[in-house]
């Protein structure tokens, strides 16, 4: 669903699968600084949004999905996942419940696969699920706390969900950031996203989602035998890696782009992006074996390691949460 927004003089749409959205309205670098100092908001309208209501949805979504919702109170954002029955990563939701309605939004274009699953799942329970995309738009902002949201809103963390027709209206008054503005914050937070750090084959491990969107001692659900045994057995056989890129190149290596050893291919680039302090970075997937100390070759780009995901991730090793940047 093509934004509005992206009529603004000055808008430049994003790249495929965003390219509903501006990436950018001129000046990327100071975007970046707008939006961190609470003056800007984010255009992410082509993300698709479900609500789920009923008086049973959050013990029912609790025994489908990776996090801990059975005790979600109203207003407190989290995310969660759905996995295969090998504990492969199928979809990644930001939520919050507003004390009636459970309210996600997912990746452009899996919406409907989401809601077909869920729809097979409710049997006799007390749940209705529906795509709500046409309705409502997923807009950003970096401190959402000094916002009040207008009627009809509903504020999801750093996310609020906007009825459409609110959309050109812009949250607050608030100027526009673009969505690269968005990513580059995004990668260095170190937050993976579905589609861009994951694969048909990624486990929660590989990129960090433990904690974040993943409880590790709640009750049974499918693909939690996988998210188990790695905790508890072994390693994931992939990690999660920001790269500092050679300032030097003027081209970003691109999503899926060979990530290369000593001449040996080792992984892909999930995500890069320009950040206004940092310069080039970038989040790629790595086997578990590469030397942490390493520098590596992101489609021809040198690149320099910080660890996200470590070597001896599982055996009941975790994330230090210190290695997760914050938005400043």
């Amino acid at each position: 669903m093509r934004s509005p927004l992206l009529d603004t003089p000055g808008a430049v749409a994003a790249e495929t699968p965003d390219a509903d959205v501006a990436g950018h309205y001129g000046d990327p670098f100071a975007e970046q600084r707008a939006f961190l100092a609470g003056e800007a908001m984010v255009d992410r309208s082509n993300r698709e949004v479900v609500r789920v209501s009923g008086p049973d949805r959050l013990s029912w979504l609790n025994s489908l999905s990776s996090q801990k919702l059975d005790d979600l109170k109203p207003g407190q954002a989290t995310q969660t996942l759905l996995l295969d029955a090998q504990g492969r990563v199928e979809h990644h939701l930001t939520l919050v419940d507003d004390g009636e309605a459970v309210w996600a939004h997912v990746e452009p274009g899996t919406s409907a696969e989401l809601v077909a699953f869920l729809d097979k799942m409710r049997f006799m329970l007390r749940v209705e699920v529906a795509d709500v995309t046409a309705d409502y738009a997923v807009v950003s902002v970096a401190d959402a706390a000094r916002l009040t949201p207008p009627a009809g809103a509903v504020p999801a963390g750093d996310d609020v969900l906007l009825p459409r027709e609110l959309l050109a209206d812009r949250l607050g008054g608030l100027r526009l950031a673009g969505l690269w503005a968005y990513e580059a914050l995004r990668i260095e937070g170190h937050r993976p996203r579905l589609g861009f750090e994951t694969d048909h084959k990624t486990i929660p491990h590989e990129v960090g989602w433990i904690g974040a969107a993943l409880h590790l001692s709640k009750g049974c659900y499918k693909g939690q035998e996988t998210v188990a045994r790695v905790h508890n057995l072994g390693h994931p056989p992939r990690r999660l890696v920001f790269l500092h890129l050679d300032g030097s190149v003027d081209t970003l290596p691109k999503h899926g782009a060979p990530v290369v050893h000593d001449e040996v291919e080792v992984g892909f680039v999930g995500s890069s992006a320009r950040h206004h302090e940092l310069g080039p970075i970038a989040l790629a997937v790595v086997k578990r074996t590469v030397p942490v100390d390493a520098t590596l070759q992101a489609e021809g780009v040198a690149a320099t390691q910080e660890v996200i995901v470590p070597p001896d991730a599982g055996r009941n090793v975790s994330i230090d949460p210190a290695l997760r940047r914050r938005i400043r």
